[in-house]
């Protein structure tokens, strides 16, 4: 499912127009985006938990020069499923695309 997949979905169970389920669609991320620049993390209960992450500096190599380089340290989004969210998916605990014996 992608953003517009998204917006339609909310704009069919709101039974509501495309523009004004985009509306609540881009406030709710906004929101998201927004409590995770003023806090480490946003928990929506029974559905998860945003985080961020810090990246430290590293080394690695240039793809194109085979170079060493320095990568900088960055700060990144996660997302850990709540136990509720895990059980309706199905979640096993088993890496995606494992197979059952």
């Amino acid at each position: 499912m992608n953003k517009s997949d998204l917006i339609q979905t909310v704009a069919n169970e709101m039974k509501t127009s495309k523009a004004d389920a985009a509306r609540y669609v881009e406030a709710i991320l906004g929101a998201i985006e927004s409590g995770l620049r003023q806090q480490e993390k946003v928990t929506l209960s029974g559905f998860g938990t945003f985080v961020k992450r810090s990246r430290p500096a590293r080394k690695g190599v240039s793809p194109v020069t085979k170079q060493p380089i320095e990568i900088p340290p960055t700060v990144t989004c996660g997302f850990k499923p709540s136990a509720q969210l895990r059980e309706s998916i199905g979640d096993t605990g088993e890496p995606s695309g494992s197979t059952p014996e």
